[in-house]
């Protein structure tokens, strides 16, 4: 596709982006990577580098608070303040407010754009990028790249009247887009169902160019090398997967790559089970697929007590669906029904024993190890991240064209409007400290 002639601006408001590693910067480099060829100029607001260093992480690309960055695809990058207050909730939560207060004074200076686009999870910042599209008199873009608030509910990062309170924030801001971007159909449709206008999804993905098919497995392995590579954290049980290799013993090996909150406690519960489990640090780009080429089945998974789980799809799914090995999907929902179409892998239940029986059943018979090759086909299909910046580009586009069809307002009216939506974020605030 040949880009339009028209060159659009667009603002990226985000909490984590590169030299980063973690889900928003790989969704969104993917993205930028098309979009300006599309004929998009893009800007990036976004805290000083902290999460997950990546393989370009060091102390020049990390960026300074307040200063301007180029980025490698072209794009502008402006750095707000992060303080490294420490891991828990409370401290990542004191962190969003300071990045997104800065955003807004970040997102209001950085020249002509055409439309605002913010991704979560980030919830304060969707305030910020509001408030910063409506200053501008800009079209906002709202992205729900997990289906929150409903995740915070599940994962009582909420209660009692807090619960009420950032429920009502968040849809105060998604009922007030201009357009609600989601990865999956399930929470789309949750939106709707909510009374929210204008729901669109653009699937997660990945760079099918970027992405090797390997060759099956060998026969003749000792043992079942199983492979999680990922977050460490709440979210994914995967003590559960350790219970699972205690009761399969020497005829496996499970492996665990990357880093989260739960690692420690993984640790411990492997020593204690004498587990034959490898813990091994973050790994990147080829050693990645290096590391793929090594196992006979990957590991997705989520715990099944969530219900918002329903409507979530690892976003790894696709890179491993693509590569060429079977899939241990511990998964529900949209997830397992992706698994389903694509025709690949066996999906379980989080329980141990279902695990279990599932590996010594790839032990007693390794040609159920060899994959289908259906799934790289449905990835090429519906999941190619050049293909999904085009279906972006156009749905910005579209967008931007109707919030012009409206007379802009003056910049009194823009200022008065934003100063009554700041007061409504600091009277929810303070219900919040009361709350909590």
């Amino acid at each position: 596709m040949q880009p339009p002639d028209t060159e659009l601006r667009l603002l990226l408001l985000t909490s984590s982006y590169w030299p980063e590693h973690s889900p928003p910067q790989r969704r969104w480099t993917s993205l930028i990577t098309t979009l300006c060829d599309q004929g998009w100029a893009v800007s990036v607001v976004a805290p000083v580098a902290h999460y997950g260093p990546g393989p370009d992480y060091n102390s020049d690309t990390k960026g300074h608070a307040w200063r301007v960055q180029h980025g490698f695809l072209g794009e502008r990058i402006y750095r707000v303040p992060h303080l490294l207050l420490g891991d828990n909730r409370i401290f990542k939560l004191a962190n969003q407010v300071i990045g997104a207060a800065g955003s807004v004074l970040r997102g209001v200076a950085t020249g002509r754009q055409d439309a605002v686009v913010v991704t979560a999870p980030s919830l304060p910042l969707l305030g910020s990028a509001l408030l910063v599209a409506r200053f501008k008199g800009l079209p906002l873009v709202v992205e729900m790249r997990d289906a929150w608030p409903n995740l915070a509910e599940d994962a009582s990062l909420v209660r009692g009247g807090s619960k009420s309170v950032i429920n009502s924030a968040v849809e105060y801001v998604q009922n007030r887009a201009d357009l609600v971007v989601t990865v999956t159909e399930g929470f789309a449709r949750t939106l709707r169902e909510r009374g929210v206008a204008n729901v669109v999804t653009v699937r997660n993905g990945i760079l099918m160019d970027r992405t090797p098919h390997l060759d099956a497995p060998p026969f003749d392995r000792e043992r079942l090398e199983v492979l999680y590579l990922g977050n460490h954290g709440e979210s994914q049980a995967l003590d559960v997967l350790i219970r699972a290799a205690a009761l399969v013993g020497e005829d496996m090996r499970l492996t665990f790559v990357g880093h989260g909150s739960q690692k420690p406690a993984l640790r411990r519960l492997a020593m204690d089970l004498g587990v034959n489990v490898r813990f091994l640090p973050p790994e990147y780009r080829e050693a990645v697929f290096e590391r793929y080429r090594e196992a006979d089945s990957l590991v997705i998974s989520l715990r099944d007590d969530w219900k918002s789980f329903e409507d979530t799809i690892p976003s790894k799914t696709y890179e491993v669906l693509a590569i060429g090995r079977h899939i241990t999907g511990i998964v529900r929902g949209e997830a397992a029904n992706v698994l389903t179409e694509a025709g690949e892998g066996d999906i379980v239940g989080c329980k141990p024993q279902e695990i279990a029986d599932l590996w010594r059943g790839l032990v007693a018979d390794r040609g159920r190890l060899q994959p289908a090759g259906s799934g790289r086909a449905w990835v090429q299909h519906n999941a190619e991240y050049s293909d999904l910046a085009c279906q972006y580009s156009e749905l910005l586009r579209e967008t931007i064209h109707e919030h012009r069809t409206h007379p802009p307002q003056s910049l009194g009216r823009r200022i008065a409007r934003v100063g009554r939506a700041a007061v409504k974020v600091a009277r929810n605030a303070r219900s919040v400290r009361r709350s909590a």
